[in-house]
């Protein structure tokens, strides 16, 4: 049977590491882990060549993957993504943030079932990845599709993330074409 991890035993071994090596620097400079963390959504497993991809050429995905941390067995939180990335970013489960659709969420007027309500931005009381990294000297950063919360008071730089590129409200930019129309990007 593979090794299993949960995301909460995850979230609290990276904690209690980065937690470690703050503590190791102050008596002898340490140098600290860099943790890059990378979300892609409708990644299929055979898309990248460390997992057999006979079509995708990934050489850098494939060198991170030799030279980090690997995790082989993960799931997602959620099926659609501001769910899955809300509980990537504060380590609870969907239900728990009352986060349960993507944002903004399905309107089906004539559906036989009816949506209960459910919160449609990441709530800024929740402590995130950021915030927890933050006051152990780490530089945060946020690269990409956020769509964690509709206003501009949810975005990333709210969030714990001292640089924001691209991360705004929607799950995708307006235009595929540069400029790109995406707010937070210049």
């Amino acid at each position: 049977m593979p090794w299993a991890l949960s995301r909460r035993s995850f979230l609290r071994g990276v904690g209690a590491a980065v937690a470690a090596g703050a503590l190791r620097g102050m008596g002898a400079e340490a140098p600290r882990p860099n943790v890059v963390f990378i979300l892609i959504d409708d990644l299929g497993w055979r898309d990248v060549g460390c997992n057999g991809s006979l079509f995708y050429e990934t050489p850098n995905v494939d060198r991170l993957a030799r030279e980090g941390l690997r995790f082989t067995d993960g799931y997602a939180a959620c099926t659609v993504c501001s769910p899955t990335r809300a509980s990537l970013m504060t380590g609870k489960y969907p239900a728990r943030l009352h986060l349960t659709d993507w944002i903004a969420g399905h309107a089906r007027p004539h559906a036989k079932l009816r949506i209960p309500p459910w919160t449609q931005f990441l709530p800024l009381e929740e402590t995130t990845l950021a915030e927890a990294v933050q006051p152990l000297g780490y530089a945060t950063g946020f690269i990409g599709k956020w769509h964690l919360g509709e206003r501009e008071e949810y975005w990333p730089q709210h969030q714990g993330f001292q640089t924001n590129i691209g991360g705004y409200s929607r799950g995708q930019p307006p235009s595929y074409f540069a400029p790109y129309r995406i707010p937070t990007m210049t």
